[in-house]
Formats: C-alpha cells, sequence, structure tokens
C-alpha cells in the first residue's frame, strides 16, 4: 500500500479554509444587505411619520388645543336654615334626585306661631290706637269750638260787668259829689261807694274769665294740632305705628314659613349633615344640592395655549367615565380672572428671587350641551379631556 502524498493534504485544507473564508463573506454581505434594506424600510417609515404628523399639525394640530387637566363643575345650591330650630322632620336622603319646591326638612315652629300671634295682636291694637286718635281729633275739634263759644260769652259778660261798672261809678261819683251839701246821706254814700267796689270787682272777674276761656281755647287747639300731626294724611293702612306692625306681623309670618325648607333648583342631594332632632342654628349648612343638568367643564389649559382661545369657540369632551365612546360638545364660556395658583390658599412667593419658573395654567369654563347631558349624565369632580378648535380664530 502506498503512502499518501504529503503535499496533497496541505493543498485541501487551503481549499476548505478559501471555501469556508467565501461562505462566510457571502453571509456577511448578505446580512448588510438585509440590514441596508430594514434601514432602508425605518427610514421610509420614520420619513412617512414625519409626513403625517406635519400634515396632522397643518391641517388639525395646529388649529386645537387640548387639556387633560380638566374637571366637572357646577353651581352647587349649598342648604342653610334662615331660622334657629330644632328639626322635627327630614324628607331626604343623600344620592336623591329633587325638584325645585320639594319639602327637604321641617323645623319646629311653635315658638314662631306664638311670635306670630303676639304680632296680629300688636298690630290690632295699633290699628285700634290709630282709630281712637282719629276719634280724639274730631273730639278736640269740637271742644275748639265749645272753647270759642265760651271766649264769646265771657266777653258778654265782660261786657255786661263793664256796663254794671259804668253806672256804678257815675252813681258814685254823683252822690260823693253831693254829699258836703247834704243832699245825700252818709248810708247812701257808703252804699254807692260799696256797689261800685263791687262792679269793679264783677269787671275784673269778666276779665279774667274771657282770658281763661281764650287760654283754654288755645290748649284745645295745640292738644288738637298735636293729635292731628299724628293722624294727619294718614289712614289705618298707612299709619306709621300700624306699617311698622304690619311689618312685624310679616317678619313673624315670614319665619313660620322659614321653617319648612324646599329645595331651591332641581338636583341630587349631597352631603346631607342634619338629622331629626337636631337644633340647627340660622345660616348653618346642612346640606347640598348639586344640578346635575347645569353642570359644566373647567379646564385648566397652559397660558401659552390660549393665545387663540376665545369665548364661543367650540369644544370637544370625553369623560372618563365613559370613555372615547362618548363624546360631548360645548363652547368656551369664560375664563378665570386669574391663574390656579392666585387663588390657591397658600399662594405663590416669588418675590424672594428664590423660585423656579412654572408654566401656569388658566382655568376655563366650557358650557355642555343640555341634550348630551341628559342622554349621558355627569358628576361633580369627574375628570375629563378637553379640546378647543381655534380655527375660526
Amino acid at each position: 500500500m502506498a503512502d499518501a502524498n504529503p503535499d496533497q493534504v496541505p493543498t485541501e485544507t487551503a481549499a476548505t479554509d478559501a471555501a469556508a473564508t467565501a461562505a462566510e463573506a457571502e453571509a456577511n454581505a448578505a446580512r448588510n444587505e438585509t440590514r441596508k434594506v430594514w434601514l432602508i424600510r425605518l427610514a421610509v417609515a420614520v420619513g412617512v411619520a414625519a409626513l403625517l404628523f406635519a400634515l396632522w399639525y397643518l391641517l388639525i394640530g395646529r388649529n386645537n388645543v387640548s387639556t387633560d387637566n380638566a374637571y366637572v363643575n357646577a353651581e352647587v345650591a349649598q342648604i342653610t336654615p334662615l331660622v334657629s330650630a330644632q328639626v322635627v322632620a327630614v324628607n331626604v336622603t343623600d344620592t336623591q334626585m329633587v325638584k325645585r319646591g320639594d319639602l327637604l326638612v321641617r323645623l319646629d315652629d311653635t315658638n314662631m306661631r306664638i311670635a306670630l300671634a303676639q304680632a296680629e295682636a300688636d298690630l290690632a291694637r295699633a290699628r285700634r290706637k290709630f282709630g281712637q286718635a282719629t276719634a280724639t281729633s274730631s273730639a278736640l275739634a269740637a271742644q275748639i269750638d265749645a272753647r270759642g263759644a265760651d271766649i264769646v260769652q265771657a266777653r258778654a259778660q265782660l261786657a255786661s260787668a263793664q256796663a254794671d261798672y259804668e253806672k256804678a261809678r257815675v252813681d258814685y261819683d254823683r252822690r260823693q259829689a253831693l254829699a258836703p251839701s247834704g243832699a245825700v246821706s252818709g248810708d247812701e254814700l257808703t252804699s254807692a261807694r260799696k256797689g261800685f267796689a263791687a262792679a269793679k270787682a264783677a269787671l275784673d272777674l269778666a276779665h279774667a274769665g274771657v282770658l281763661q276761656a281764650q287760654s283754654t281755647r288755645g290748649a284745645a287747639a295745640s292738644e288738637y294740632a298735636a293729635n292731628q300731626a299724628l293722624v294727619a294724611g294718614s289712614t289705618v293702612n298707612t299709619d306709621p305705628d300700624v306699617l311698622s306692625a304690619i311689618a312685624r306681623r310679616d317678619a313673624a309670618k315670614l319665619d313660620v314659613e322659614r321653617a319648612i325648607i324646599r329645595a331651591p333648583i332641581d338636583g341630587v342631594v349631597t352631603k346631607r349633615m342634619v338629622q331629626v332632632g337636631m337644633r340647627v342654628a340660622q345660616g348653618s349648612p346642612i346640606m347640598t344640592i348639586v344640578p346635575l343638568d347645569k353642570v359644566y367643564v373647567e379646564a385648566n389649559f397652559k397660558e401659552r395655549q390660549l393665545r387663540r382661545v376665545k369665548i364661543g369657540q367650540p369644544v370637544t369632551l370625553t369623560a372618563d367615565l365613559y370613555g372615547g365612546s362618548v363624546v360631548y360638545h360645548g363652547k368656551v364660556a369664560g375664563f378665570s380672572g386669574g391663574t390656579g395658583s392666585s387663588f390657591a390658599l397658600i399662594p405663590a412667593q416669588n418675590a424672594t428671587g428664590n423660585w423656579i419658573k412654572i408654566v401656569q395654567r388658566v382655568p376655563v369654563r366650557v358650557a355642555l350641551d343640555p341634550k348630551e347631558l341628559a342622554e349621558h349624565p355627569l358628576r361633580v369632580g369627574l375628570s375629563m379631556e378637553a379640546e378647543v378648535d381655534i380655527s375660526g380664530n
């Protein structure tokens, strides 16, 4: 058996190595080709995505501003009693729907009814007093006429006394002139002197009578004027005392009516804090009513987003409660008077210089379509996403 050619082995090995190297090169070339194809595809995909984004921004994106920092809100009605009393009945519970005018709470009105009865009695007394004052005016007017007649009578008596005085004076003077000649006795002269003195006294009394009659008439006239000042230009329904009594009566009647607390709006009862037997204080909140048919959305947009947002622009909204399948349509109703941080319980203090600028958000009120609210009710505090169409700007 002949031995193999020693030069043949290296040749075969070299051929094998060359074949392996060629295969590896071919595999690397294939991989590079595949990589190139995928890179081209990726570049095309990125380009298409960029083009689509550019088209979306040009056609839609630049004409819309959106935020997910939005929540449902409402002008709730806080129920507070207007009088202090004990609760005798509570007719509603939390989550209960109520209509405007429905009875919510009844308070004990015993003391209020007593006060009403007292006020009505005071009113009747005031009306009677006015009638008495009117009658007094008539009586005082009659007294003035009577005092005028007394003055006439006193003046007549004065005239009579004056005539008697003149006659007595003449008689006395005549007798006094005849006394030295003895034609008149001393007794006759004394009698004439007494008659003259009596006539003078009667004259003075008549003068005093006239003055007294005039003074009495003046007092009656003053009393009449004072009484007329109370009733002149007034009737039993316009007299100040009567009006004051009517006001007190109406206030007492109002307190009785306020013992029954009714719903001021349609809505859902929330946060009921009253129980039977409690004594509620005037002005203390006892429950809240949320008007679900009048809720709105408060969307907090970044300050830079509001450059082209105006009142009346359309808004599309979705609620986390229903998801994207339910879309609400509303309009921008107004803007808050300041940013959210400005009205926080602890406002930001930036005057020290140690601050970091933070993008502020401004609350924007969005009014919703009542029909859509009726179909898909919302609750206060629910999260919303809002998108404002500013293309019409």
